[in-house]
């Protein structure tokens, strides 16, 4: 679940931006089954890495993070700069993981020419 056009800093190298077209977003709300909520709390009693959290906080993430692609598609972007992540939590058990950056319009940068 990657794209080879995204990145957290603001500039792609090897392409020039021709236009930036906002912000764009995908949002994911979600809730712990009561199934997780045991196998969690067994899991936490032994302490370590808790896999059926970090699972479904791995889904979450690209969940958020291809929602976020189809909004910059659908703005005619081709690639999103300046990618982040938040999370909230929106109640007891719920959260929203918020995957965000900037769409925009990149082609590839003209070749420099060589040093003399």
């Amino acid at each position: 679940m990657t794209h080879p056009l995204t990145t957290t800093t603001f500039d792609l190298p090897g392409y020039r931006v021709t236009r930036s077209l906002g912000v764009v977003r995908g949002i994911v709300v979600r809730s712990r089954s009561i199934v997780g909520n045991i196998g969690a709390s067994i899991q936490s009693f032994f302490g370590g890495n808790i896999s059926i959290l970090t699972s479904l906080c791995e889904q979450t993430r690209g969940d958020a993070f291809n929602a976020m692609l189809t909004h910059a598609g659908e703005l005619g972007a081709n690639a999103v700069i300046g990618v982040r992540y938040d999370a909230t939590e929106v109640g007891p058990g719920i959260t929203e993981v918020l995957c965000y950056g900037t769409a925009v319009h990149v082609e590839p940068a003209p070749a420099k020419p060589p040093a003399n």
